[in-house]
């Protein structure tokens, strides 16, 4: 039971981050490095530029898959083929790991795997094990008007409305509150 609650919080975690992997490389400037440095990928520090570049590339090929998520015309057999197709060009062996007072968590690459094969590892069996679970219900995109960033609704009741930008909320509820109050006027 406890190996089975760190495995789905890593698996949220896991897609929050690949959500914003996908809106930093659809904003132009991505730092995959310190956004996964900072999500606690403990190899990220130590990468390689070229393993980053990979992943850079790999991520830019799988961003279009995941802007598709939060549509409900999905074709569900459609989205598991792009992700078995990318998991079948990894080397993949599971194996549960314990360190760094995370506790039982699985590790979806041998240690030997390239950083880039070990990010992907996690994002796609992440996205597979949560399109199994759940489709693609969590996944949403901003509802701030002027916002087309992504995100995983990892609440307990499936209510989030915004991106990770406080501003996208902010603005959207100010905005809200003055048309209320005009309407009042």
């Amino acid at each position: 039971m406890y190996l089975a609650s760190v495995t789905q919080s890593e698996i949220r975690a896991t897609l929050e981050v690949a959500m914003d992997m996908a809106n930093q490389l659809s904003d132009g400037d991505p730092d995959l490095r310190a956004l996964l440095s900072e999500a606690g990928f403990g190899r990220a520090p130590q990468a390689s530029a070229a393993s980053l570049d990979r992943l850079t590339s790999r991520m830019r090929a799988l961003t279009p898959l995941l802007h598709r998520l939060p549509e409900p015309d999905l074709d569900p057999a459609e989205t598991a083929t792009m992700v078995n197709e990318g998991l079948v060009e990894l080397p993949i062996s599971p194996s549960i790991a314990d360190h760094d007072d995370v506790g039982p968590h699985i590790h979806w690459t041998p240690a030997t795997a390239r950083f880039d094969d070990q990010v992907m590892a996690d994002v796609l069996m992440a996205l597979a094990q949560e399109l199994c679970d759940n489709s693609t219900d969590r996944f949403g995109r901003c509802g701030a008007a002027d916002c087309a960033r992504l995100f995983y609704d990892s609440t307990r009741n499936n209510s989030r409305r915004f991106c990770a930008d406080p501003r996208c909320a902010s603005r959207t509820h100010t905005a809200d509150h003055r048309a209320r109050r005009r309407t009042i006027s």
